[in-house]
């Protein structure tokens, strides 16, 4: 399977002007093929083919006064900038057309300069390497300062270099690792994710919501308020702009820490794992919208199912629909309603329920159930 291995870079200034002139010239290079399709679009004309494009944009532009600075960097960057653009189109028509699944995917959009994510890629035809120090060398860059957490499982198929809002920079590699089977466990989970408590398992845990972004907010609003004050185009102003992205970037980073460390655990200690198939995005256009944001569920969900394919594990998404608020776990009688606000009830059949542990041993027995394909067997779990 591939997987991503992202690191942190730490370029010289000599670097960091290479790699800004490399962001910029691969934008160039997207944003002058989109312009060149839309216009033979406005015309009339065919659609222009990948390689006529590449040819336009790329070969024959370098041969131009206005576009010469463009041979001052990797040719493997600027042909990746088109694939980018190729990739969105592709998406785009296979959206109109019904053949893509999942959310529409939009036109592709221009790039600018302010955009929060700067990134360019490097494949194997541009031959980076790690060198024997373990630094990254890059074409028409250097080689450039890594800080290693752990090493690659193989040889890189392709790096990403990118620079985010808060200025720092990031090398993410793309390489295909061999799977890493767990010891068996007759261990099974069901989670059900919430906003009182981020989790609460089957066997009774409850994972408390840590809340991110609302501990930073006071620390968030100040540097918000410092960026209102200064004036725009100012050095101080983009000074500022750094500061907030960078308090955002600490909340990002301490919330994709919790969940990398909570999905690991949840997969190594259960041979399956039962989720509830949350709408994150349904959920964050109501008033719930920053906590929904601020709890993460969709990142979570993710990591647990990469991990559960790469260690040998069954992670069940059960459907959104299934009540498994109202639904008994003991009887399997199904209560007419169950606002928010209920934290417990009771059951006609005696058993006294935990309104979240309950869901949970619901998600559990409904993900066995689907799973095993247990039609009219008993599938609720033991009180």
């Amino acid at each position: 399977m591939q997987l991503r291995y992202t690191f942190r870079l730490y370029p010289t200034p000599g670097q960091c002007a290479a790699l800004a002139r490399a962001f910029g010239c691969s934008r160039v290079v997207f944003n002058d093929g989109l312009r060149a399709r839309q216009d033979a679009h406005a015309a009339g004309l065919p659609y222009i083919s990948d390689g006529e494009l590449s040819k336009r944009v790329i070969t024959e532009a370098k041969k131009t006064p206005q576009r010469a600075w463009l041979g001052e960097v990797s040719a493997v960057v600027l042909q990746q900038a088109l694939a980018d653009l190729n990739t969105a189109y592709r998406n785009f028509f296979a959206s109109l057309s019904g053949k893509r699944k999942g959310p529409k995917a939009a036109p592709p959009r221009f790039r600018s300069r302010k955009d929060n994510r700067q990134a360019i890629r490097f494949t194997r035809n541009a031959r980076f390497q790690v060198t024997a120090g373990g630094k990254l060398r890059l074409p028409k860059i250097g080689d450039v300062k890594v800080r290693w957490s752990r090493r690659l499982p193989s040889e890189p198929s392709s790096v990403t270099v990118i620079k985010d809002a808060a200025g720092r920079y990031f090398a993410s590699f793309v390489v295909e690792a061999a799977g890493e089977p767990l010891p068996q466990t007759a261990a099974e989970i069901g989670i059900d994710l919430g906003l009182t408590h981020f989790a609460v398992l089957s066997d009774g845990r409850k994972i408390g919501n840590r809340r991110f972004l609302r501990r930073a907010e006071r620390r968030l609003r100040k540097a918000q308020q410092a960026l209102s004050r200064k004036a725009k185009g100012s050095n101080n102003r983009a000074k500022a702009v750094v500061k907030v992205a960078r308090a955002h970037a600490r909340v990002a980073d301490a919330r994709r820490n919790f969940a990398h460390q909570l999905s690991t655990r949840i997969v190594r200690e259960n041979q399956a794992v039962m989720v509830e198939d949350l709408a994150v995005k349904g959920l964050a256009r109501t008033r719930l919208a920053k906590s929904v944001h601020d709890a993460g569920w969709g990142q979570f969900t993710q990591m647990l199912t990469y991990k559960a394919a790469r260690h040998g594990r069954t992670l069940v998404k059960v459907d959104r629909w299934f009540p498994s608020s109202k639904l008994c776990s003991a009887c399997g009688a199904v209560a007419e309603s169950m606002p928010l606000n209920v934290r417990s009830w009771a059951c006609p059949c005696g058993a006294v329920h935990d309104r979240d542990v309950n869901a949970a041993k619901n998600i559990l027995a409904a993900g066995r159930a689907e799973r095993l394909n247990a039609c009219g067997g008993t599938v609720r779990p033991a009180a």
